[in-house]
């Protein structure tokens, strides 16, 4: 072979890449399709297995309670109600003999008595990240995580948002997936009876955009609400951010190859619909947490994230941190003192990576970076036990 036929064939090859890489862009700006990459709400991870049988997934039988909520525009989302381990051996004669699967009326089965008749039960409020359902990957293994902050206490319940699973809806989007989260928090607390002060906000990538926008929320309305705490596993600043290294399943680039071309990358961004401004919302939550009547309640908010997250770099959560702590303070720090601050405060935890905690008038914000856990399997690390277990305590010491 000729070097000239060899160059033509990398040329050729080299052209076709950057089209097909032009006709991928001009697809990404189409907001049908932009959603199916942001949200990955089709692709289930869970084909061919029943959503509604969940000891496919190793848990005991009835222990976790599959139901329907409805949200506040009528869609209705496929939920899971998660029994602690101890409660559900106290009262496992009980739970194995109602019927299992589906529950047409989630209020009558023996499962949320069990919370709602409990005072000193505890709940988290679950929001997951893109694409899968409810038994995708490392979730099940999260939420035994989760409630092994307290085998005897801990409730979970989580949903698939609109469009996800087997849950209705036509398209993503914030303001339906705020809508469905809102309305989760409205259950848990009015139906369920969970008093805020005994709930704490869970979420992974993209559920920590929904959760943020979530608790955001509720605390501008004329009658504030605060949640015992907020875990955040894996987050963004923002979409456009996350556009420059974002990729799909980890591989597949988005816009970083344009991050070398600032103004095509601005031009590009422009087209993003969802643009989901975690960075931004939660300083604008501390600010107004810091300026609430103390009744209300305080804040506490930890972001965990591993090093060798190659879904979305560990230096967002960073970001997001630091942001945060300067929106709780007086006077706002320029970087150089925030870096000082960091290198002074850090506690190095060796091979587990390291942490850092800033306490203000109104809450406390902390931050984990581990050195290992990837995108998904650090949820089911003892870090997010600690967590829970942190931000509970959190709230108890505000009630004492």
């Amino acid at each position: 072979m000729s070097l000239s036929t060899i160059v033509s064939f990398v040329t050729q090859a080299i052209v076709g890449m950057v089209v097909a890489y032009i006709t991928f862009l001009s697809v990404l700006a189409i907001p049908y399709f932009q959603n199916h990459i942001i949200y990955l709400h089709k692709v289930k991870l869970t084909w061919f297995q029943d959503v509604d049988v969940p000891e496919l997934w190793g848990f005991m039988h009835n222990q976790v309670t599959p139901f329907k909520l409805k949200t506040l525009d009528k869609e209705t989302l496929h939920a899971w109600h998660i029994l602690p381990l101890d409660i559900y051996r106290r009262n496992m004669k009980s739970l194995v003999a109602e019927p299992s699967g589906l529950a047409s009326d989630i209020t009558q089965r023996r499962s949320f008595k069990l919370l709602r008749e409990d005072p000193e039960a505890l709940l988290v409020l679950y929001l997951h990240g893109a694409a899968g359902t409810l038994g995708s990957g490392y979730r099940p293994a999260s939420y035994r995580a989760i409630y092994a902050a307290a085998p005897d206490k801990v409730h979970i319940v989580a949903i698939d948002y609109r469009t996800f699973g087997e849950s209705s809806g036509v398209s993503p989007s914030e303001k339906g997936l705020l809508t469905d989260a809102v309305s989760l928090a409205d259950w848990a607390i009015n139906t369920a009876g969970v008093t805020p002060e005994r709930i704490v906000l869970f979420a992974q990538s993209l559920g920590t955009a929904v959760t943020i926008a979530l608790a955001h929320h509720l605390a501008l309305q004329p009658s504030p609400t605060l949640f015992a705490g907020i875990v955040l596993v894996a987050p963004f600043t923002d979409v456009e951010s996350l556009t420059e290294t974002y990729c799909v399943a980890g591989m597949i680039p988005l816009l970083s190859p344009l991050a070398y071309f600032p103004r095509l990358m601005r031009f590009f961004n422009s087209f993003i619909v969802s643009k989901w401004p975690s960075r931004d919302k939660l300083a604008q939550f501390v600010r107004t947490c810091e300026v609430m009547e103390k009744r209300l309640g305080v804040y506490s908010v930890t972001l965990i994230h591993a090093k060798d997250d190659y879904t979305i770099p560990w230096q967002h959560s960073d970001a997001m941190y630091w942001y945060a702590v300067n929106a709780g303070k007086d006077e706002a720090l320029r970087m150089e003192g925030l870096q000082d601050k960091e290198r002074s405060s850090k506690q190095q935890l060796g091979a587990a990576g390291w942490s850092i905690e800033q306490r203000t008038r109104r809450g406390v914000l902390r931050e984990h970076i581990l050195e290992h856990g990837l995108h998904d399997k650090i949820m089911g690390y003892p870090i997010v036990t600690s967590a829970i277990q942190q931000a509970f305590q959190d709230a108890r010491k505000n009630n004492t």
